[in-house]
């Protein structure tokens, strides 16, 4: 870079060049440290800004599809909004799966989508498509930045766009943001003469100083402001102490601090007296001490007609957890449902009689009085279920010998390491992992794509939560794992590492659990869509090691410790039909049980 300040962070050759420059100083002061570009000429002035400058590390990746996942996975770490970039033409359109799930997730990334200028639009200039409002109605916000300019008040509007981008992708709540960014010819950092007008200010050398003075990063991803003392007066907690057949339900969460969600949630559940069924998506099943009213049987406790199981209120915490089991008792039962969840969202799919109140939980756990209500008949109706379901459901993972499916998801909570990122694949594994985790106190964080539920960019979303992380592990099925496997070309940049426990089950065993399992010949072709790839081959054409495990003991070996640096895949292979009706059996056996006293 070129000019007479101090700094040198701006680029002064020709108008993209300081347009980019002046791009990504405003993006470092805003606090990023990452972006994630995909190679192309028309972003070629982002591309190079981006990675010439030295406190942001632009991590290169060649499948657009593959980088916004990674992206994703980066936001989810990091908490904060991942720059991505991509150029003309439909390398973009690849952005729009990891996109729909940010905005329904709520994760922050700043899409960046260089264009064609004005007069190369609808013209079949070639790589042009209509980028303006790509992603519908998505984005938290979206915009169409003007051509570069040689002048300062141009100068100042990019730096306030990028300003206020950065800001809608975290404010009031985090999700995508698409910037599309026309340039004209040239794209390569060549000198061109066209900032000839701004000599003036590459030669102040107090310029720079003063025109970023306003640029200030924001905090992260924040609990939104309120009260710490309104939850004993309002109106709400006076019903909700009024009532003795009441629950806490518990869904996917992925709060910054686990432990502080954790204790607000026990506080809550003790100064009610009511039972909190948490998903094993959410933190609570790893800080179970934390939580005397924890329950996490629930699925099969209400696999049959159980009415003293009924509640007659219900606290919701963010969205609904999976289980449809508990989503058809809701549906009968009908109860008053309270929806925590600061998103103005409709979160109740049962449509029950629900009222939303726009807090997060830790501020209603603070504005209460501390204490432990006296225990009802309901909440101990609730506990000695559990510890029956617990200890009935924990004795017969553990004298099984053999490999399923649903003991795997109970073994990782007994055996990985204390505070082990653990990606889990959607599909059947997010199901095992609610079926089977056990209450335990190892601290695990679960990271998921619970935004929509598809198996999509799996694989490079756990690449993006392993970058510069704590060694993590992903638990995936092998259709999850091949529908990302472009994916796998993420190993070569990967800083960090991840285990990847691939279930080969030879196809899509989630599908042998619902009807259509019923249908005949058709379902094994167009549903559970058998694979006979080998994986160890995939694997190899990757450069990453690949290793069969054939016994707990060995899985137990490969896992302690986790590896510091690098990639491998744990291939495990299952029978999908015996496992599906093994969980059928038990959930059987559950529901023929007569109702619990």
């Amino acid at each position: 870079m070129t000019g007479a300040n101090s700094l040198q962070r701006l680029d002064w050759r020709n108008l993209n060049t300081l347009w980019g420059s002046v791009l990504a100083e405003t993006l470092s002061r805003l606090g990023c440290r990452v972006a994630v570009v995909c190679p192309g000429s028309r972003s070629a002035p982002l591309t190079y800004a981006l990675a010439q400058h030295p406190e942001i590390e632009a991590i290169p990746a060649v499948d657009e599809r593959s980088a916004a996942f990674f992206a994703l996975g980066l936001a989810q770490q990091l908490r904060q909004p991942i720059p991505l970039v991509c150029t003309s033409g439909s390398a973009g359109a690849h952005f729009f799966p990891a996109l729909i799930e940010a905005a329904e997730s709520g994760w922050p990334l700043l899409v960046l989508t260089a264009d064609r200028p004005l007069e190369l639009r609808h013209c079949r200039a070639g790589q042009t498509i209509d980028q303006v409002k790509l992603y519908g109605h998505y984005p938290n916000w979206q915009a169409e930045l003007a051509l570069p300019s040689a002048d300062l008040e141009a100068l100042a509007y990019l730096r306030q766009m990028i300003i206020h981008a950065w800001e809608r992708a975290l404010y009031p709540f985090p999700g995508p943001v698409h910037l599309n960014v026309p340039l004209r010819d040239p794209l390569a950092p060549v000198a061109d003469g066209s900032t000839a007008p701004l000599v003036h200010l590459q030669e102040d050398p107090e310029f720079e100083k003063t025109f970023f003075r306003g640029v200030i990063s924001p905090s992260g991803l924040v609990t939104p402001a309120g009260g710490s003392a309104f939850a004993s007066t309002a109106s709400f907690w006076r019903e909700w102490c009024g009532c003795e057949r009441g629950v806490i339900l518990a869904g996917p969460a992925q709060p910054a601090d686990p432990q502080r969600y954790a204790e607000a949630v026990a506080r809550l559940a003790l100064a009610l007296g009511w039972p909190v069924l948490a998903e094993g998506l959410s933190p609570l099943r790893n800080y179970a001490s934390l939580n005397p009213y924890l329950i996490t049987t629930y699925d099969f406790l209400l696999q049959g007609e159980q009415p003293p199981l009924w509640p007659e209120q219900v606290i919701q915490l963010g969205s609904l957890p999976t289980s449809k089991a508990l989503r058809q008792t809701l549906a009968q039962a009908r109860p008053r449902t309270w929806l925590l969840d600061p998103r103005a969202q409709n979160a109740d799919p049962l449509h029950n009689p629900t009222t939303h109140l726009p807090f997060v939980v830790e501020e209603v756990a603070a504005g209460i009085p501390a204490g432990k209500a006296k225990a009802t008949a309901f909440l101990q109706t609730w506990l000695r279920a559990e510890a029956k379901a617990r200890a009935e459901l924990d004795r017969l993972l553990a004298d099984l010998p053999e490999w399923f499916e649903g003991k795997l998801a109970w073994w990782l909570a007994h055996h990985l390491p204390p505070e082990t990122p653990l990606f889990i694949a959607n599909s059947t594994p997010v199901r095992d992992v609610e079926w089977f985790w056990p209450p335990n106190d190892r601290r695990i964080r679960p990271y998921f794509n619970r935004g929509t539920n598809g198996i999509d960019g799996i694989l490079s979303t756990a690449f993006g939560v392993a970058y510069r992380h704590r060694p993590t592990v992903l638990l995936t099925g092998d259709l999850a794992f091949l529908h990302d496997c472009g994916g796998l070309r993420l190993a070569q940049c990967l800083q960090g590492s991840l285990t990847i426990l691939l279930i080969n089950n030879q196809g899509g065993g989630i599908f042998e659990l619902l009807p259509i399992a019923e249908a005949g010949p058709p379902f094994e072709p167009y549903f559970a869509t058998p694979q006979a790839v080998d994986f160890a081959l995939l694997c190899q054409a990757h450069g990453i090691p690949q290793q069969r495990i054939e016994t707990w003991e060995e899985l137990a070996q490969a896992l302690d410790p986790l590896p510091a640096q690098g990639v491998r895949v744990l291939e495990i292979l299952t029978d999908r039909r015996a496992d599906a009706r093994r969980r059928q059996e038990w959930f059987r056996r559950w529901s023929e049980l007569p109702s619990t006293p």
